[in-house]
């Protein structure tokens, strides 16, 4: 006999969430909805189940995706808990996983800020580590790098909070593109000349040899744009985009900027910085226009980039923006990784579980793409929660690579919700429920599955078995 209850919906956190998000009220929300103040206080505190009548009148109320509340609790701030749980600190007292998720519903704010003061921990820890005898001593430096750290993190969790969508910055972004295309001249000319009629800002492409490492410099004195010839035309485009938004865009970054709620100017630049490059790619890929080309292309990552004169790392990017409520178009997950297996982006419109601390999975085919430079590789994944997924990843370049300097490939993941796969050319040709999944898992901490030949840690949810007279495909017994 099936048990009901384990089909019941019990989103009180994220229903909380969304709450804040508009600004309102417990009793504010319960009257639009048409349920009673006490009511939605029980369901936000999980003391009874989202039914699928207050998800319809959830969607038509806030033009929400109502499979958003469909899932579990939050696979994303579960995975992250987990993967702070797994460090050995706690070996002694390990919590199990019903715990973490009773602490993420009901003491939310007890939660973020333990994760602010692990990751200061580990700010600590890794200096001390890694740096020379002598070096990590200094107390002022520990905090520098711990703060760095931390000012990262809340960046990045700001965005998965907003799914990654700010639609003031693609309004203003979508306007002035309008205005770009009403001239008949290509982007970069358009905003060639915007610079130096209103702002009196030259732009010039200088040798390698002028900038040596540096890519793109701001001479205010001189009123000069610079950027090296070392970077590719898509590239090029989007650093006159960014300069544009830190001057026309001001008051809409400045906005979106003040929620971020961080102290400091290096951390205020860094979040300008962030929102600026958000603004860029929207000036190059407006919102309506791009989405209505996704859909067109089945989300065709090279041809999108062939029609907006973009590269595939600013397409994937840029594909991860599109929660426009009333216009959405697939809600994809980007991820970055280096073949060191190093994690330098990631961005989601919907919670796919990154790993903050430490690489991902070597059975995760964004690895084995440095094998393959240049080409597309997709690939079905399961999670070890049962969840599958479609990714595609491809090698990509930052920038030309001189003759003399070393390559600097990475490595670009971009996927979704096996649910949505259809919809993309990468999935034609493939029987997506019959399709065998790949296996892999958060990382190795966290993955409980047994006997992975490329373990290389034991799992923090399992009791370590390790036998003298045998001798498995993992060296940690399970």
């Amino acid at each position: 006999m099936v048990d009901d209850s384990r089909r019941k919906v019990l989103a009180g956190a994220r229903l909380r969430k969304l709450r804040t998000e508009l600004g309102l009220s417990q009793s504010a929300m319960a009257n639009e909805l048409g349920i009673s103040a006490s009511y939605l206080n029980l369901v936000e505190r999980n003391q009874r189940p989202v039914t699928a009548q207050l998800l319809i009148r959830l969607s038509e109320n806030y033009a929400i995706d109502a499979s958003s509340f469909a899932g579990d609790e939050d696979a994303q701030a579960t995975a992250e808990l987990e993967e702070i749980f797994s460090d050995p600190m706690f070996q002694a007292d390990r919590v199990p996983r019903t715990e973490i998720r009773a602490a993420l519903d009901t003491a939310p704010t007890l939660v973020a800020a333990m994760k602010r003061l692990y990751a200061a921990y580990s700010g600590v820890l890794e200096m001390r580590s890694g740096a020379a005898p002598g070096m990590a001593g200094e107390r002022g430096d520990v905090a520098e790098s711990s703060a760095a750290n931390d000012v990262v993190e809340h960046v990045r969790n700001f965005l998965q909070q907003h799914n990654n969508h700010f639609p003031a910055l693609d309004d203003a972004a979508e306007a002035l593109s309008q205005e770009f295309a009403a001239t008949g001249d290509g982007l970069f000319g358009a905003m060639e000349q915007r610079l130096l009629a209103r702002h009196a800002i030259r732009v010039q492409i200088v040798p390698r040899r002028d900038l040596g490492t540096t890519l793109r410099h701001y001479d205010r004195h001189r009123r000069k744009l610079l950027i090296s010839e070392l970077v590719e035309p898509a590239g090029r485009t989007f650093q006159l985009a960014y300069q544009l938004g830190l001057l026309e865009a001001a008051p809409e970054i400045d906005a979106v900027a003040a929620d971020v709620h961080l102290q400091g100017a290096q951390a205020s630049r860094f979040v300008r910085i962030t929102l600026a490059n958000y603004y860029a790619a929207a000036l190059m890929m407006p919102y309506q226009r791009f989405l209505a080309a996704a859909e067109e292309l089945s989300y065709d990552v090279e041809a999108l980039g062939m029609r907006f004169a973009a590269s595939f790392e600013q397409v994937a990017h840029r594909l991860t923006t599109l929660a426009r409520p009333t216009a959405r178009g697939v809600p994809f997950f980007m991820i970055r990784v280096d073949n060191a297996g190093n994690v330098s982006k990631r961005f989601s419109s919907r919670a796919f579980p990154f790993t903050r601390f430490g690489g991902t999975c070597p059975r995760w085919n964004i690895h084995s793409t440095f094998r393959n430079p240049g080409r597309i590789e997709p690939q079905v994944i399961e999670l070890p929660n049962g969840t599958r997924w479609f990714s595609i990843a491809r090698t990509v370049r930052r920038v030309a690579t001189p003759w003399d300097e070393p390559d600097a490939p990475f490595s670009v993941g971009l996927g979704c919700e096996i649910k949505y796969a259809d919809r993309l050319v990468y999935a034609q040709g493939l029987n997506l429920k019959t399709a065998k999944p790949t296996e892999i898992g958060v990382n190795c901490r966290l993955c409980e599955r047994p006997n992975c030949v490329q373990r290389s840690a034991p799992p923090l949810m399992r009791q370590l078995e390790v036998s003298e007279n045998t001798r498995s495909m993992s060296p940690f017994g399970m």
